[in-house]
């Protein structure tokens, strides 16, 4: 599912409040197709499993508040698929490696569709 631009805004703001509740500092998030890519960090009592657990978990409520219509576009009228993929900033990847591949994720069309919002901004 193609996140339109107001949903993606409303994610963002989503993850600014997980942010503030769980002391969690994303960094970016961008969308390709029909996925979504997070960077974040946290602090080292949260393992990185839990940190997408979280996210996952509040997000999906939060948007299908938001926009229960959407439920019905998705595959079992689940948000998030359950698998996900957890990468870490260390030897030989940086955290600019990292914002350079989400900013380039996406279709052209997507791009376009978000261009008003700067998805590296979370300050």
């Amino acid at each position: 599912m193609l996140l339109p631009f107001a949903r993606m805004a409303q994610l963002k703001e989503i993850c600014v409040e997980i942010g503030k509740r769980y002391c969690f500092e994303f960094d970016a998030i961008g969308a390709d197709g029909d996925h979504v890519h997070i960077f974040v960090g946290s602090e080292p009592k949260y393992a990185p499993s839990k940190v997408m657990q979280i996210i996952k978990s509040i997000a999906a409520k939060q948007m299908f508040r938001a926009f229960p219509e959407i439920k019905k576009d998705l595959w079992g009228g689940e948000f998030w698929s359950d698998g996900g993929y957890i990468g870490t900033v260390g030897e030989g990847v940086t955290a600019e490696i990292i914002r350079n591949y989400i900013e380039q994720q996406g279709t052209s069309e997507e791009k376009e569709g978000y261009k008003q919002m700067n998805l590296l901004d979370f300050d």
